[in-house]
């Protein structure tokens, strides 16, 4: 019978059966190889099943044995895709695929020679650089203008060129094609705009609109119109005109460009008249002018994820395009689509609907994510190949990019550690306090509230840890003749705002934001028990009994307090029969809280202390002396006790009721205990809301980061604010306390902002802070127009939530016709959890740089930080499922020994109890008495995977506990990578296919020409060689130890066992990475793997003399250009180049888009697993020829390609 191993799957962690003899087994679900080779004999032969891809091990003395995993036969001896460690080991590097290249190239116009050169080095990313634009047809009208004036530079002609040829097209479904602008920001977008309203004024299509983020912008649009010499064409700002017709006699809006915000577009008047009906009106039926949609990246969201609502901002692109289908559209962004799912709203590009291989944009988003980065980094260069694009970048030449860190200092350390602990009690008091409530409130919304309090607490707390370090770099960098730019998203306006309101427009010191968020937080969330209501009605039991008596016949209103002249004091018994009393009452009192008649009390408490006055009693209304009356204890009334009916003889009285009182209480008491219990529970709540509130205010928390930044900058008049803050708190001028005071008092609040620019760009203010709501589409570099050329010093404070955000603020200090680039300075802390932040934007970086750029690297590279990536979400279960003990953590945890079991121990005691207290483990109990010190608990589905609540609930932890987490995540998350890249999975985007001579077999093969652009899809077939002679091999031996680089370990080795009769040898030399080896193959060249010292001498024997090196490296290279490393009866036959010198390569250049159906329906039936991947290639034939850049696909699937598009051999094939 059988025997099978029990493991779990290192990826996806399923249950996986390995049979006896398997050393390695690729998961069925995730694809990821197991390997167990550790605990098998190094010397034994092992093979790969060519059913299941197992490698198990060979039987000693048998030709055939069934695979111990599925049952195949396999040959011991002859079988092709028996694989021993060292074809493994070639397999894997072979499946990287090539190295990554060059990102950028040096731009020039590839068609269009008109215009000078730009004033600033472009470039464009080395993948888009290989897809040529088709040939240009249009011949603008203004062309004598633009050689005369020189008023567009070369590359800004051939935007104007290529978007006016667009517009002379019509998609499928009859609506004009559009075209996308996709420069980075400072390359001059606004100029081309002008531009491209200036042609179409020519050509008689006189109105425009513009819409872009902010009103400010509007002056830069006449600007720029002035310098293309267009002063004829008005600008009129939506947001001063009426809601009436535009063209009406009483507006006077004929002609020009109407220029308007996103925010106006979605706007309506109280009489619901839109500004999109409005614009609609205005542009007539038949409209056929420019919609430029600056800054188009606010339209994002139109598609959003599932749970969320579209925006109405994308909703309104999308209505207006709709509503004008015959308007020229131009989409103008340099991050217009930072993922797939916003390009929703660029309907005009043609990308998807009628007359493509998609039906909907739906089905377009599916197959671009199940085709991973690779896909988006071919929608790029398709849009550019068929005309529809184009993307240009400012050489990031000079700039710098640095990483800085920011150490919380021991007072914020301490500070840090008890907001922490007051959150993890603030939670428990929330729970204690929903228990208390009969009728549970919407734990939902106070969750979600709680939450994203706690988020936004944090990033205030992490933002006010780096002031110190963003002070001192502001200080150094003015020392070094620099002026600084201050970047960040959260102003803190709201919470000054609230302040102000709270307690007047003087305050004693700065707002601090986490106080006053923590204090809201509490006062509207908090939840109290419904407060009792008093049980005799809405004016309470005495009250009313006050009220019965008054209004009662039989008692006299006259009665009076008279005070005399007491002979002698009461006796002892009089005085303790009257502090119980008083006692008694007070107890009374208490019963009822706040609601008592104040009259009343105020009466009794005259009474309780004047023993030396007449009283009147309240039947006869005779005066008496005080001790000779009975007092009610209820409602005070006083009486002699002969008035009373039955008169009380002989009885000291501690409580007396008169007979109304007596009557009300006996229906009052049955519902007494009820209402005492209602009433303690809300007084035990509302005094535990009271004391967190206290708490709050006794914490020592920062202030607003922007206000303290700009104190000790100087305030104000060295401070140049571009944020969307109304007014400021500035310090007294007496120094005692903060005034909030309007933000500029010179100018209008709409002009601020340009006012400050000016200030900072004259250099009279050489410090600036912005946020995205006040510096969107501001240029504030080194201006050699400008009085303040010094260098731009960027410091990021606070990195926006996304990658367009971050790359727009980057391009406000980098910018076209710049004296010097900026220098770069990203902040952190050293909290394990702010990389939260970091890690959201790196994953919009990445792909951003894919979709709109052609290349993921295209952006400031940040990938070190983006951990929400498959591989971060595989990290975090493995971490999740070791700290429940579900499962052996990979790695020994931080801080921990692997041979002391009791350090791993008490480490997963303590991170189980951290969880539990940011609210990841949940239902939580005790052990019984034999685990009574563990706790269990659970992690839902969601939370499993969810890297962004992880990142984010880890900011509510100590500094030390946060650290240590995120240390083992990352420990977690590294070893998925070493493993994926080892194993060839690693998706790395683009790389190019190096070898040491590269020819091109026969002509390329024409597939599908697209007949609007005439954009082609065709299939390269080149012949690489990719040997390195034993020459060659020598000679970089030589060199190495030549220059004093080389180490003792440098030089050829051969493989300890043989494969098909034959020792393989390498050449193997120390990398810059310390013990890590790169590997030199006669037939392979450099492996784009390093191999570790230890395995080195594992696998290899360093060859004595260079004879021996000699003749074995001749003898492999020779051999393998004849046929694949798995010998002459490999079942690929001529389809494998596993190990193959010369190697035939397929590649599918050109349109992608048009074919994609096909192409991913032939992938998906390869039996190889690595060939089912969606591959992205650029191969090099010479150094002088242009790249070509596709598809690349296997040998075995050429022939079924070719069939599925129906290609046919013509005169030019």
């Amino acid at each position: 019978m059988a025997t099978f191993l029990t493991l779990r799957c290192g990826g996806c962690r399923k249950n996986l059966r390995a049979g006896a003899g398997v050393t390695e087994l690729q998961c069925p679900n995730c694809q990821m190889p197991n390997s167990f080779a550790s605990a098998i004999d190094s010397s034994a032969a092992q093979l790969r099943c060519s059913a299941c891809k197992s490698l198990v091990i060979a039987p000693v003395g048998l030709a055939r044995f069934p695979c111990p995993q599925c049952a195949v036969e396999l040959d011991v001896q002859v079988d092709g895709d028996d694989v021993n460690e060292l074809v493994v080991e070639v397999e894997r590097d072979e499946d990287g695929g090539g190295v990554a290249g060059e990102t950028f190239m040096d731009y020039r116009p590839a068609k269009v020679s008109m215009g000078p050169p730009h004033p600033d080095s472009v470039v464009e990313t080395s993948s888009l650089s290989a897809v040529p634009p088709p040939e240009p047809t249009y011949n603008p009208r203004i062309k004598d203008h633009l050689e005369s004036s020189k008023t567009l530079s070369s590359l800004q002609i051939e935007t104007l060129v290529y978007a006016c040829q667009r517009h002379t097209q019509h998609l499928p479904d009859g609506t004009r094609a559009g075209f996308f602008i996709g420069d980075g920001a400072g390359v001059g977008k606004g100029r081309t705009i002008a531009g491209l309203i200036w042609e179409n004024w020519h050509h008689g299509r006189k109105k425009a609109l513009w819409i872009s983020v902010g009103s400010d912008l509007k002056f830069d649009a006449r600007r720029d119109l002035d310098d293309m010499d267009a002063t004829c064409i008005k600008v009129h700002a939506l947001n001063k005109l009426p809601y009436s017709k535009l063209e009406s006699k009483a507006v006077g809006v004929r002609d020009g460009v109407i220029f308007l915000t996103y925010s106006s577009l979605i706007a309506s008047s109280e009489k619901s008249r839109s500004r999109l009906q409005q614009l609609v009106q205005w542009c007539g039926p038949g409209f056929d002018g420019l919609i430029i949609f600056d800054e188009c990246h606010k339209a994002k969201n139109l598609v959003p994820e599932i749970g969320k609502q579209p925006t109405r901002t994308g909703e309104a692109v999308l209505d207006i395009q709709a509503r004008l289908p015959e308007a020229r559209v131009v989409y103008c962004s340099a991050t217009g689509a930072s993922e797939s799912r916003n390009m929703a709203y660029m309907v005009r590009l043609g990308l998807w609907g009628d007359g493509t291989s998609f039906c909907d944009f739906g089905e377009f988003l599916g197959a671009l994510e199940r085709g991973g980065v690779g896909a988006l980094e071919l929608v790029a260069m398709d849009m550019k190949a068929r005309g529809m694009y184009l993307c240009r970048t400012l050489s990031y030449k000079g700039a710098e990019f640095e990483v800085i860190e920011a150490p919380l200092e021991d007072e914020m350390m301490n500070l840090y550690k008890k907001a922490t602990e007051f959150w993890v009690e603030l939670r428990e008091k929330l729970l204690s306090a929903i228990a208390f409530l009969n009728e549970k409130p919407n734990c939902r919304q106070l969750w979600r509230s709680y939450w994203a309090s706690h988020q936004r607490f944090f990033r205030h707390l992490c933002m006010s840890a780096k002031v110190p370090t963003v002070v001192r770099l502001v200080k150094e960098a003015l020392i070094e003749d620099k002026c600084v730019v201050i970047g960040l998203q959260s102003t803190g306006e709201a919470r000054t705002e609230e302040a102000v309101s709270k307690y007047g427009f003087e305050l004693d010191d700065f707002v601090s934001g986490p106080r006053e968020l923590l204090l809201k937080f509490v006062e509207e969330n908090y939840p109290l028990p419904e407060k009792p209501e008093l049980l005799s009605g809405e004016d309470g039991v005495k009250e009313l009994q006050r009220k019965r008596h008054l209004a009662s016949p039989e008692i006299s209103a006259k009665g009076r307090v008279r005070k005399i002249a007491k002979p002698q004091p009461p006796s002892d018994a009089e005085s303790d029969e009257e502090s119980e009393t008083a006692s008694a009452l007070e107890s009374s009192d208490s019963d009822y809280g706040p609601e008592r008649d104040e009259s009343a009390l105020s009466d009794r408490e005259s009474t309780d202390s004047d023993y030396d006055e007449l009283q009147t009693c309240e039947i006869c209304s005779t005066e008496e002396e005080r001790e000779n009356l009975l007092q009610c204890s209820s409602c005070g009334k006083l009486v002699h006790q002969s008035c009373l009916g039955s008169p009380i003889c002989d009885l000291v009285l501690k409580e007396w009721l008169c007979h109304l009182c007596k009557e009300k209480t006996e229906d009052y008491l049955p519902g007494r205990p009820a209402y005492i219990e209602l009433k303690n529970r809300y007084d035990t709540v509302l005094e535990w809301k009271t004391k967190l509130l206290e708490m709050i205010r006794a914490l020592d928390l920062p202030n607003n980061p922007l206000d303290d930044i700009m104190d000790q900058l100087g305030g104000p008049d060295k401070v140049a604010e571009m944020t969307g803050r109304k007014g400021v708190l500035v310090r007294d001028p007496s120094g005692k306390g903060v005034i909030y005071q309007a933000r500029n008092i010179d100018v209008s609040m709409e002009m601020a902002n340009m006012h400050e620019k000016k200030l900072f760009m004259d250099g009279k203010k050489l410090v600036a802070i912005i946020s995205e709501a006040g510096s969107a589409g501001v240029s504030l570099q080194a201006d050699r127009r400008v009085g303040n050329q010094k260098r731009r010093v960027h410091i990021t404070l606070e990195l926006p939530w996304s990658a367009d955000r971050a790359i727009q603020q980057f391009g406000r200090t980098h910018r076209s016709n710049q004296a010097s680039a900026p220098q770069y300075r990203l902040l952190f802390t050293n909290l394990g959890g702010e990389r939260r932040f970091a890690s959201v934007v790196a994953k919009r970086l990445e792909s951003l740089g894919a979709l709109t750029q052609g290349d993921r690297r295209a952006g400031p590279s940040l990938s070190a930080y983006n951990y929400d990536s498959p591989y971060g979400r595989r990290a975090l279960m493995i971490l999740y499922r070791g700290i429940m003990e579900q499962d052996t953590l990979p790695v020994v945890p931080p801080g921990c020994f692997s041979d002391r079991p009791d350090t791993i121990k008490g480490f997963i005691m303590q991170a189980k109890a951290a969880l539990i207290s940011v609210g990841i483990v949940r239902d939580t109990i005790l052990g019984d008495d034999e685990d009574s010190r563990r706790l269990f608990g659970r992690i839902t589905d969601s939370d499993m995977h969810d890297v962004g609540r992880f990142l984010n609930r880890l900011l509510g932890l100590p500094p030390d506990t946060q650290n240590k987490l995120f240390e083992l995540f990352l420990k977690i998350f590294d070893l998925l990578i070493q493993n994926a890249r080892n194993e060839g999975n690693l998706d790395t985007g683009i790389v190019d296919l190096k070898a040491n001579a590269i020819e091109l077999k026969g002509t390329p093969k024409t597939v599908y020409v697209d007949q609007m652009s005439g954009a082609s899809t065709v299939l390269f077939t080149f012949i690489f060689d990719r040997g390195i002679s034993w020459e060659l091999a020598n000679t970089m031996l030589n060199e190495m130890q030549k220059d004093g680089l080389g180490s003792s370990n440098d030089g050829f080795y051969k493989s300890k066992r043989e494969w098909l009769g034959k020792r393989h040898f390498i050449l193997a030399f120390e990398s810059s990475a310390s013990a890590m080896y790169k590997i030199i193959r006669p037939p392979l060249g450099e492996s784009p793997r390093e191999m570790h010292l230890t395995e080195l001498k594992r696998k290899y024997t360093k060859v004595s003399t260079l004879e021996e090196a000699q003749t074995g490296w001749q003898v492999e290279y020779q051999a393998s250009s004849k046929q694949c490393m798995h010998g002459p009866n490999c079942k690929l036959r001529n389809f494998c180049t596993i190990g193959s010198r010369l190697q035939e390569v397929n590649v599918l250049g050109g349109l992608i888009l048009p074919v994609w159906k096909t192409i991913e329906m032939v992938l998906s039936n390869q039996a190889v697993q690595r060939h089912k991947r969606l591959r992205v290639v650029r191969v090099e034939t010479t150094p002088d020829n242009p790249h070509i850049v596709g598809l690349l696909v296997p040998n075995s699937a050429v022939k079924t390609v070719l069939q599925g598009l129906a290609w046919a051999p013509n005169v030019d094939d």
